[in-house]
C-alpha cells in the first residue's frame, strides 16, 4: 500500500491485533497522508461493492438469458414486455430476481460467519488480491454466460468478492483515524449508486448487457492499485523495532484470553439494527406499471438506481448528521416495506414516480442505519476489540439481506399466481 511500503508489515500480516491502534504513528498524521487514506477508502468502498450493485441491477436481465440464447449480446437491453406468467397480472420471470439476490449475498454470509474462526490467519495482501480476481471473474463469466445456472455463478464470484472485502476493509480501518470510516462508507454508497447509473445508462444507451459487463473491468484493477498504491501504513507504534512490531501483528483477532475479547463479539446491535438492511429488495421486482413508456427491466433498472442514489446521499452524510438510535430507522423501513407490499397487492398508486419517491427514500433510510450504526461502533468500542467488532457487525446487515431474499421467492411465487 502506498509509498510506505517499507513499513507495511503491521497490516500485511494480520488483520487481527490487540495492542490499541491509537496513538497514530506521525505518518497517518500529515495532511498528505490523511488525504490519501480518505481517498484511498472511499475508493476500496466503491470498489468492493460495485459488482454486487450490478449484479443486482442486472437481476432482470441476467434471468431472461433463456429467452434470447442465440443472440450475441445475450439479451435485449429494451425487451418488449411480454407477460411470462398469464394468469397473473404481474410480469413475472419464472424464478424470482431474489434468486440473484441470493447468490449474491449468502456466500458473503458465510464468508463474514466464519471470519473471525482463522480469517485473521490469512494476511491481507493475498485477500485483496483474491477479492479483486473474483470481482473480476464474476463479469466475465456473466457477460459470456449462455445460462441462468452459469450467470449464477458469476454473481457467486461477486459476493465472494465484496463479502471478502468488506471484512477485510473494515477490520483494516481499526489501524486508521476513525474518519475514514465515513469515507469507507460514502464509498459503498458511492459504488450503489455509480454501479446501478452505469449499467442503466449503458444498457438504456444501446449496449447490451455483455459488452456493458465488460466495460466495468477497470473496478477490480482500480481496487487493487488503491489498496498496494495509495493507502498509507502506519509505523510499528512499540519501541522494540520491527520484529515486535510483526510478532504482535500475528496475534489472532480473538486471543488466548477469550474473555476479555468476548465483549467485541456483541458491539451493542439491537434486534431493530440487525433489521435495517431488511429492504424492498423482495417487492422491487412486481412494483409493474403499465401505463408507461418504460418496459419492465428499464423500470426494475430504475428501481435500483434511485434506492443506490438515496443510500449514496446518506452514506455521505456522517459529517452533517449524526443519528445514535438506529432503531428509528429501522422501523421506518418496516413501514416502508408494508406500504410497498400493500401497492402490490392492491394496486392503488397511480403513478410510478410515486414509487419512484418511495424507493428514494428507502435508499436515504438504508444508507443513514449502515454508516450510523459502524460509526457508533467505533466511538462505543475500546481500541483493542475495535478491529474484531467492525468485522463482526458487518454480519448483520447480510443476516437481514439474506432473510429478504428467502422471503421473497415464496411471496414471489405466491403473488405471481394470482388472478
Amino acid at each position: 500500500m502506498g509509498g510506505c511500503a517499507g513499513s507495511r508489515r503491521r497490516l500485511l500480516d494480520s488483520e487481527g491485533e490487540e495492542t490499541a491502534p491509537e496513538p497514530r504513528s506521525p505518518l497517518l498524521d500529515r495532511p498528505g497522508a490523511l488525504w490519501k487514506n480518505a481517498v484511498g477508502f472511499w475508493l476500496l468502498g466503491l470498489c468492493n461493492n460495485f459488482s454486487y450493485v450490478v449484479m443486482l441491477s442486472a437481476a432482470h436481465d441476467i434471468l431472461s438469458r433463456q429467452r434470447a440464447s442465440g443472440n450475441q449480446s445475450h439479451v435485449d437491453p429494451d425487451p418488449a414486455p411480454t407477460t411470462h406468467n398469464s394468469s397473473s397480472r404481474f410480469d413475472c420471470n419464472s424464478v424470482s430476481t431474489a434468486a440473484v439476490l441470493l447468490a449474491d449475498i449468502l456466500p458473503t454470509l458465510v464468508i463474514k460467519l466464519l471470519a473471525p474462526l482463522g480469517l485473521h490467519l490469512l494476511p491481507y495482501s493475498p485477500r485483496v488480491l483474491v477479492s479483486g480476481l473474483c470481482c473480476a471473474g464474476s463479469f466475465i463469466l456473466v457477460a459470456f454466460s449462455h445460462s441462468v445456472g452459469t450467470s449464477l455463478c458469476g454473481v457467486v464470484l461477486a459476493s465472494i468478492s465484496s463479502g471478502l472485502g468488506e471484512v477485510t476493509f473494515l477490520s483494516l480501518t481499526a489501524f486508521y483515524p476513525r474518519a475514514v470510516i465515513s469515507w469507507w462508507s460514502s464509498g459503498t454508497g458511492g459504488a450503489g449508486l455509480l454501479g446501478a447509473l452505469s449499467y442503466l445508462g449503458l444498457t438504456q444507451a444501446g449496449l447490451s448487457p455483455q459488452h456493458t459487463l465488460l466495460s466495468m473491468l477497470g473496478i477490480p484493477a482500480l481496487l487493487l492499485a488503491s489498496y498496494f498504491f495509495l493507502l498509507t501504513s502506519p509505523e510499528p507504534q512499540d519501541p522494540g523495532g520491527e520484529e515486535e512490531a510483526e510478532t504482535s501483528a500475528r496475534q489472532p483477532l480473538i486471543g488466548s484470553e477469550a474473555p476479555e475479547a468476548k465483549p467485541a463479539s456483541s458491539p451493542n446491535l439491537s434486534l431493530w439494527e440487525r433489521w435495517t438492511v431488511f429492504k424492498v429488495w423482495m417487492v422491487f421486482e412486481l412494483l409493474f406499471f403499465r401505463n408507461t413508456s418504460l418496459t419492465h427491466a428499464q423500470q426494475y433498472r430504475w428501481y435500483q438506481m434511485l434506492y443506490q442514489a438515496g443510500v449514496f446521499v446518506s452514506r455521505s452524510s456522517l459529517r452533517c448528521c449524526q443519528i445514535r438510535f438506529t432503531w428509528v430507522l429501522a422501523l421506518l423501513q418496516c413501514f416502508n416495506l408494508a406500504f410497498l407490499l400493500a401497492d402490490v397487492w392492491l394496486n392503488f398508486l397511480p403513478s410510478i414516480y410515486l414509487v419512484f419517491l418511495i424507493i428514494l427514500y428507502e435508499g436515504l433510510l438504508g444508507g443513514a442505519a449502515y454508516v450510523n450504526t459502524f460509526h457508533n461502533i467505533a466511538l462505543e468500542m475500546s481500541d483493542e476489540h475495535r478491529e474484531f467488532a467492525m468485522a463482526a457487525a458487518c454480519i448483520s446487515d447480510t443476516l437481514g439481506i439474506s432473510l429478504s431474499g428467502l422471503l421473497a421467492l415464496p411471496l414471489h411465487d405466491f403473488l405471481c399466481h394470482l388472478s
